[in-house]
């Protein structure tokens, strides 16, 4: 007697093995949606914190420049709102890489000082950046701080004002008093002082301030004159 053939050639067995593979597969792809997931969630949480972070960074910042913008132009010397009267400025001679800021300090309806953004490029680790005020009555430095830099910590970091009082050496100086030839530190026959094993900073300093007050010079006039226009333009 014959034995009936089986006419879909799988052996027996077969079926059991398609559906374990089948439940395999099913398996491999719940897990793969549940790691993409997890990976969707903690690429948002990382982009939140990021945004959350870079704001609150930006935010430090900003009150930074405010405290040094009134300490070197207290309010005593100033009427306006330093962080609402200021125009685009960028100037490759002054050592800007991008657009800064220049300031507009008025008393009693007249242009008092510019405080202007500076970077010193040749610091010992990098670019020092600054701001320098100057009064417009007889350009002199109303002050000088620096808001950002990479100096050595416990020498170069003596450039800010926490750290000690040399940035006040700047004050009441101008082109001429001292001579541009003496605007350096004393080791190169100028007349500010170094640091103790850290001459680069300071000399990177004083030489990104002299430029500053030779631009304003030049232009200091005229910038605050256009400054002011822009002012009363604005109904300000």
């Amino acid at each position: 007697m014959d034995t009936p053939d089986n006419e879909t050639g799988a052996e027996p067995g077969d079926n059991h093995a398609a559906d374990g593979s089948g439940g395999l597969l099913q398996s491999i792809g719940k897990n793969a949606l549940m790691l993409g997931a997890f990976a969707l969630l903690c690429t948002g949480f990382i982009a939140a914190t990021y945004v959350g972070t870079s704001e609150k960074i930006a935010e430090q910042q900003r009150q930074a420049k405010l405290r040094a913008l009134y300490e070197i132009i207290p309010v005593a010397n100033h009427d306006n709102d330093l962080l609402a009267d200021n125009i685009a400025f960028q100037e490759a001679s002054l050592g800007h890489r991008k657009p800064q800021r220049l300031y507009l300090a008025m008393q009693n309806n007249k242009p008092a000082a510019l405080i202007y953004p500076g970077t010193a490029r040749d610091g010992y680790s990098g670019d020092i950046r600054f701001i320098v005020g100057i009064k417009l009555v007889d350009n002199s430095v109303a002050g000088v701080r620096v808001l950002e830099h990479r100096e050595t910590p416990g020498l170069g970091d003596a450039i800010e004002i926490r750290k000690s009082n040399w940035i006040n050496g700047f004050v009441g100086r101008k082109l001429g008093a001292p001579p541009l030839a003496q605007w350096t530190v004393k080791k190169d026959g100028g007349v500010f002082d170094a640091f103790t094993g850290a001459t680069i900073t300071p000399r990177a300093l004083v030489k990104s301030v002299a430029s500053v007050l030779q631009y304003h010079e030049q232009q200091g006039a005229e910038l605050a004159r256009k400054m002011l226009q822009d002012q009363k333009l604005n109904g300000q």
